[in-house]
Formats: C-alpha cells, sequence, structure tokens
C-alpha cells in the first residue's frame, strides 16, 4: 500500500476521534489545561474540564485564552468527526463572546461543538461552553478550511 492508498482507506475523522477517547493518549494543549474530549459523534464533540488558579489572569478570574482553546477544539473536533479518510483540516477564524466571567469556584465546565455545514473547502462550526448548572459562559463560531492530506 503506497501513501495515497493509505490515505484514502485509512481512518476516517471520527474513527481517529474514537480511538483518542479509548485510549490513553492525549492532545498536548488539553494535558497542558486538563481539559479532554468525552464524547465524539458525527457532527458534535463534547469536552470537559475544570479551571483551576492555574489558568487565572492577573485580574483574578479564569482567562479567556482557556475559554477559547476548548471552544476551538470543541468547533475543530466537530469537523473532524466528518472528515473522509485523507481529509485534514486547520482553523481559518474563530470568533468568541464571553458571557460570564470563571474562577475555580465555577467547576466542570463542558464544551459542546457542533458542525454547522460542511463543504469541500470550508466549514463552519459553533461551539457552547457551559458550566455544570447549563450557565452560558462563552460562545464561539468558527471557519475551518479542509484539505486533502
Amino acid at each position: 500500500m503506497n501513501a495515497a492508498d493509505a490515505a484514502t482507506h485509512g481512518p476516517s475523522g471520527l474513527e481517529q476521534l474514537r480511538t483518542l477517547l479509548g485510549g490513553d493518549r492525549k492532545a498536548g494543549i488539553g494535558a497542558t489545561l486538563a481539559f479532554a474530549m468525552v464524547e465524539a459523534e458525527a457532527g458534535r464533540v463534547l469536552f470537559e474540564g475544570t479551571p483551576g488558579p492555574e489558568v487565572y489572569n492577573p485580574i483574578g478570574t479564569v482567562h479567556g485564552g482557556y475559554a477559547a482553546s476548548l471552544l476551538d477544539s470543541a468547533c475543530g473536533c466537530a469537523v473532524h468527526s466528518r472528515l473522509k479518510a485523507g481529509q485534514g483540516y486547520t482553523t481559518l477564524e474563530l470568533k468568541v463572546a464571553y458571557h460570564k466571567a470563571m474562577t475555580a469556584d465555577t467547576g466542570p465546565v463542558r464544551a459542546e461543538g457542533k458542525v454547522v455545514t460542511l463543504g469541500r473547502r470550508a466549514a463552519f462550526a459553533e461551539a457552547r461552553l457551559t458550566d455544570a448548572a447549563g450557565t452560558l459562559l462563552a460562545s464561539a463560531t468558527s471557519t475551518l478550511l479542509v484539505f486533502e492530506r
């Protein structure tokens, strides 16, 4: 089998994500910021994490980059879940709206990402970050470039 055959006949994006879910391997950003993907289905993923003082900004709340990282991961992996073998993606744009500040007292948070549309070259996704009570903390929309590897 050559490289082109492997790309065409390899695992789909959803299969790749499910392999990650079932294994011990984590993406570096998830290990660094202590969040992980906990669900994956075609067009939808769910990440969970618990922000603590290690991700605080100088004003005493969780840095916006923590929310942005979770939301970017949720949007990107939602698109990844719909890709065919041999396809890749990259984020072109991420727009984040911050609805409510987080602190270490916020507790566990969940970022749910969903595909809005997926075309041959571009994908659009959205994600919502909520606390355990379902309170909206941040939301995002993302434009992603889809390409052949």
